[in-house]
């Protein structure tokens, strides 16, 4: 299992459905967290993005209402 498919099902775990948050292949090999719980795509290597929905993304539960930011995530690694 690779990184993407490791964050995408750590989404699923923490109740996210692939619509609202999920973790894509993207240009230049990199990987995007994007959906509809985040105000922008996130961007990196496949590996950090999936240190940051291991350790920085909410429950679904937890986030509520409340929408992701990429610049908030980034600082907080």
């Amino acid at each position: 299992m690779d990184a993407i498919e490791q964050a995408n099902a750590l989404l699923q775990e923490k109740g996210y459905a692939e619509r609202d948050l999920g973790v894509h292949a993207g240009p230049r090999g990199k990987a995007l967290l994007k959906g509809n719980k985040i105000i922008s795509p996130f961007s990196d290597e496949a590996e950090l993005v999936l240190r940051v929905v291991r350790e920085l993304v909410p429950t679904e539960a937890e986030l509520g209402a409340k929408i992701l930011r990429p610049a908030e995530l980034r600082a907080r690694l």
